[in-house]
């Protein structure tokens, strides 16, 4: 995790959220339990471009045979439980009761949303994020059916280019973002792009 961080108290307002993604800084905990916070400020930055999205063809006949009932910010406060959980590959969390408070309260004033899957009814899987001006900020995803976090994430990409968005944020690549298109930007080529796409109008996202 290469990059300037600095601890914050649980006092931090979700105005002061927002303040700090659109100067490129997000938060993390330590774990679940630590009720502090601090910044995470990446020399590299993960970025998804939203016209270079690529989906495999296994995924995109997943996608097709829409196994999932998709939807769009019915449960977020569940999507966070669901990304917090601990399992086998995932034995710790970032998600915080802090973390958790604050999202929730940017989803009521309309700057935190969730993608959703559902499969009888039963949440299998989703997706979180912060939209701001016309970037987006992904968080976390979780999956408890086989592709349904990543069908969330064709949907995201989807909603993105149809509201249009310009800037879906990662955070940090992984092997998994790698192989939908995900790249490294050098933090100063980063914060261009976020300023020109946080400075827009705050676009639509349901």
């Amino acid at each position: 995790m290469a990059g300037r961080r600095g601890r914050y108290y649980p006092s931090i307002t979700p105005d002061v959220l927002l303040r700090a993604y659109s100067i490129g800084l997000f938060p993390m905990a330590e774990s679940a339990d630590d009720p502090e916070i601090f910044w995470v400020e990446p020399e590299m930055r993960g970025v998804l471009p939203l016209d270079a999205f690529h989906v495999s063809k296994s995924l995109r006949k997943a996608v097709k045979r829409a196994p999932f009932d998709i939807r769009f910010n019915t449960r977020f406060e569940a999507v966070m439980n669901g990304c917090a959980e601990e399992t086998s590959d995932r034995p710790s969390t970032w998600i915080n009761t802090t973390i958790r408070q604050l999202y929730t309260e940017l989803h009521r004033m309309g700057h935190a949303h969730s993608v959703e899957a559902f499969e009888d009814g039963e949440l299998v899987g989703g997706l979180y994020g912060v939209s701001l001006g016309a970037a987006f900020f992904g968080e976390s995803m979780f999956s408890r059916r086989t592709n349904a976090s990543k069908i969330c994430l064709v949907h995201l990409v989807e909603r993105l280019n149809a509201n249009g968005f310009q800037l879906l944020d990662t955070q940090f690549t992984t092997e998994h973002l790698k192989t939908f298109g995900a790249i490294d930007v050098p933090k100063d080529e980063y914060l261009t792009l976020l300023k020109a796409t946080t400075e827009s109008p705050h676009l639509p996202f349901p």
